[in-house]
């Protein structure tokens, strides 16, 4: 009974979540303060039993929150409650390419101050090295146009991304 209740749960939150629609979120919202708002509404109902991706994804929305937030005991409230997530997703599944990806733009964006920067290196040999068999596609164009734009990533490492 138990089990039913819980794949129940799983496949209610995975039919109102688009994956897709919340990537392309995530990204606007990276960059754009009026978007943080309505991705977090997007996976408040997200919790640590639901995809792995969307839990990190919900710890990331909750980081750009914090970003934002202008009472510093709530910023560093949210910002730690944000980076639990993303361990966890992480944790719970180190080989996840998409959560991996979220904590590389998390850390490299994060003040130096928090401390938050250990794995950046580690991240970016991981996603150079899984790149080229990164599915969906949608994914790989995400992850490809941030290594890019990243000051983490050496010219050597980004044209990695540029050989097809």
């Amino acid at each position: 009974m138990k089990f039913l209740i819980v794949f129940i749960s799983f496949s209610l939150t995975m039919l109102s979540i688009d994956l897709d629609t919340i990537r392309i979120a995530y990204k606007e919202a990276a960059h754009d303060k009026t978007k943080v708002a309505a991705l977090n509404k997007q996976l408040a109902s997200v919790n640590k039993e639901d995809n792995i991706v969307l839990v990190a994804y919900k710890g990331a929305a909750i980081t750009l929150q914090a970003k934002y937030e202008r009472n510093l005991k709530e910023k560093k409230r949210l910002f730690i409650e944000g980076v639990t997530y993303i361990e966890f997703a992480i944790k719970k599944s180190p080989n996840a390419v998409e959560a991996r990806f979220i904590r590389i733009g998390i850390q490299e964006n994060t003040p130096k101050l928090l401390r938050y920067k250990s794995n950046i290196k580690e991240d970016k040999l991981f996603l150079l090295k899984q790149y080229k068999t990164i599915k969906p596609k949608i994914l790989k164009k995400h992850i490809g146009e941030y290594i890019l734009q990243s000051k983490a990533f050496s010219d050597e490492e980004k044209a990695v991304i540029l050989v097809p």
